[in-house]
């Protein structure tokens, strides 16, 4: 009895880690942002992160690249905060 190995690829994993410390991000904004602010970046967090789990089989290589989006959405938040 011969059993193949299923090749699986690393990069979803490593998008939900970028998932992950974008999370810590938009939380820890508490600190610059308005309590609504907050609750609005993780709400499109939440919304990226339904992507990044429908694209883990499809496109695994294309979840880090929502991961490199939240980020940049929390940097363009907070430049926004810093312009007021």
């Amino acid at each position: 009895m011969t059993t193949d190995r299923v090749q699986v690829s690393p990069w979803p994993f490593v998008g939900m880690a970028g998932m992950a410390c974008a999370l810590f991000l938009d939380l820890a904004s508490l600190l610059l942002l308005p309590w609504w602010a907050v609750a609005l970046l993780v709400v499109v967090w939440l919304a990226l992160f339904v992507v990044a789990c429908a694209w883990w089989s499809l496109h695994p290589r294309w979840v880090p690249a929502v991961a490199v989006l939240a980020v940049l959405v929390w940097v363009g938040a907070v430049a926004l905060a810093g312009l007021t």
